[in-house]
């Protein structure tokens, strides 16, 4: 079906926005109403509602230990079920005025030649997933938890002349997980497929390629994580993509701002679902974007520690100061003269979910009461906990340490573990954070595991910092609907208006854990040790993965 011209309608009485996140885990819908207050949040988990897919946490690992992929399919599939049942809430889509999202930021998915055509002529009486099987030219997304592109990393160091080099032009430095890497190892391991390849789209961009029914371009907060846009400039770096793959400029396409129209709603989804002709589709954006935009964050001072399947520390910054050693520096989503920093460890929740499972008999009840038992600093016991091989610091396998107060290895208790993995990830966020210059007097917490209110007593006790939290822990969908509202109301006025002037109901917070300042003066005081220990862990980590040294876990 041709798609309709892209005129101006009338304004829906009562007009709501929807924010769409398809995170690692499932695909979530947050919708809100012109005042920002949330009516619905209908979602979808990838492993129990789409277990054909047959993933585990939403990816799949591979044998290599070191590649994580997930199916494209899966996401459209999952459109299509979360529509479903929006249409049997009754949910009143015909009222929808604007939609943008949020996607994992890395991904990356290869639509072969003739899959825009495809993409603009669905029949709405088949599902999508029906329609567009075959429109891929690698059918494994590489995703965020991917580490197989070490080799491609350290090419684009030698091409553009050293790691700080690279984080000077791009925002971060060479990471094996973001996109010109993972787009660099598919050219080189896969050519036919590259070769095939019309458009590589961002998880985000590709969702929003579903709704407009052509290809929507990439945004600065999401495209900054791929190693090829110029941080300053906004556009792609012609150096970086040279050292990629041929030809990537076309298969990219353009860049445009966080709050650009992209298209409106393909007519698919009005004639299948009911959704009005003229809904707008804002550009969709990363995960870690759209949470600093339900956050709210402008103020130097004001931080966000979100506790998800990855954890992360952001907030917004005036001026890019990137880092070849830690840390990211992306374009900020609500504000196109902004940007925003961001620290990001893959060790996040399921980590700790693990550490519960192994020493906490599975139950939060256990593992909150292990906590409890154990004093403030665990005794000088420093643990570092890697189920995945980790982005900050730099970790190539999976694997645990455990040091003893004398800094030799040791074993720990049951308790000591669970105190060990959440005093070991506060103090790194601490410690790297503080290196970028986020160094908080407010900690806003969000993500799943925010509702923990032992986690937050010492994220409090570690920073010093009193910590907020929102009523809505998981922000990127939230985030993802204010910027639909956000850009309905820009391109009403026909041209940027600021985010705050329109988004008057972003997230409130309430107190949520004040610091013990004993407890503080223990941990600034551990911090150093830690730093230490940590240099000594990435040594023996790279040592080990070179096939030098040995394993000095305890168990």
């Amino acid at each position: 079906m041709p798609q309709r011209p892209l005129t101006r309608r009338a304004i829906p009485a009562n007009p709501i926005f929807m924010g769409l996140d398809f995170s690692t885990q499932g695909l979530k819908a947050t919708f809100i109403d012109a005042a920002g207050q949330v009516l619905a949040e209908p979602s979808v988990l990838f492993d129990t509602d789409l277990p054909a897919f047959k993933t585990e946490g939403g990816v799949h690992h591979h044998a290599d230990g070191l590649t994580v992929t997930a199916p494209p399919l899966m996401w459209v599939a999952a459109l299509d079920l979360i529509l479903a049942r929006m249409q049997k809430e009754n949910l009143p889509l015909a009222k929808v005025a604007a939609i943008s999202g949020s996607g994992q930021q890395h991904g990356s998915v290869y639509l072969r030649c003739g899959a825009r055509a495809r993409l603009g002529a669905l029949d709405s009486r088949l599902t999508l997933r029906d329609q567009l099987q075959d429109v891929f030219a690698f059918d494994a997304a590489p995703v965020w938890m991917d580490s197989s592109t070490s080799r491609q990393c350290r090419e684009r160091d030698t091409a553009l002349g050293g790691a700080q080099a690279v984080a000077e032009l791009t925002g971060s430095r060479s990471y094996e997980r973001f996109t010109g890497n993972q787009i660099a190892k598919i050219y080189q391991q896969h050519p036919k497929a590259y070769a095939a390849t019309d458009h590589i789209a961002l998880v985000s961009s590709f969702t929003a390629s579903l709704l407009i029914g052509t290809y929507a371009p990439i945004e600065p907060g999401d495209g900054a994580g791929m190693n090829l846009m110029n941080i300053r400039t906004r556009r792609w770096a012609p150096a970086a993509l040279r050292c990629t793959a041929p030809g990537l400029a076309k298969r990219l396409g353009p860049i445009v701002p966080s709050h650009k129209v992209v298209g409106h709603l393909s007519r698919y989804f009005s004639d299948r679902c009911g959704f009005a002709p003229h809904t707008q589709v804002i550009a969709f954006s990363g995960d870690n974007p759209n949470s600093l935009a339900a956050l709210g964050l402008a103020r130097s001072g004001d931080i966000a520690i979100s506790l998800g399947t990855s954890d992360t520390v952001f907030g917004a910054l005036s001026a890019p100061k990137p880092s070849a050693t830690e840390g990211h520096i992306f374009g900020n989503p609500i504000n196109p003269q902004g940007y925003m920093a961001l620290i990001c460890y893959k060790n996040g929740s399921l980590t700790r979910e693990a550490v519960r499972n192994e020493f906490a008999r599975g139950s939060w009840k256990a593992f909150e009461a292990a906590l409890a038992r154990t004093p403030s600093g665990n005794g000088g016991r420093i643990g570092f906990y890697f189920k995945e091989p980790e982005i900050t610091p730099t970790v190539l396998k999976p694997v645990i340490y455990r040091f003893g107060p004398d800094g030799r290895p040791t074993r720990f208790t049951p308790e000591q573990n669970v105190r060990a993995v959440v005093e070991g990830q506060y103090l790194s966020m601490r410690l790297h954070g503080n290196n970028i210059g986020l160094v908080p007097q407010k900690i806003l917490a969000t993500g799943g595991a925010s509702v923990n209110k032992s986690l937050l007593q010492v994220m409090a006790d570690v920073f010093g910092t009193p910590v907020h939290v929102s009523s809505q822990p998981n922000s990127a969908s939230l985030g993802a609907a204010y910027r639909a509202l956000h850009g309905w109301h820009c391109a009403r006025a026909r041209g940027f208006v600021p985010f705050e002037k329109v988004v008057r109901a972003a997230a409130s917070f309430t107190p949520a854990a004040e610091p013990d300042r004993a407890k503080h003066r223990i941990y600034t005081a551990m911090l150093k040790r830690y730093a230490d220990m940590e240099k000594r862990v990435i040594s023996i980590s790279a040592q080990s993965v070179r096939g030098q040294g040995r394993d000095i876990s305890g168990a």
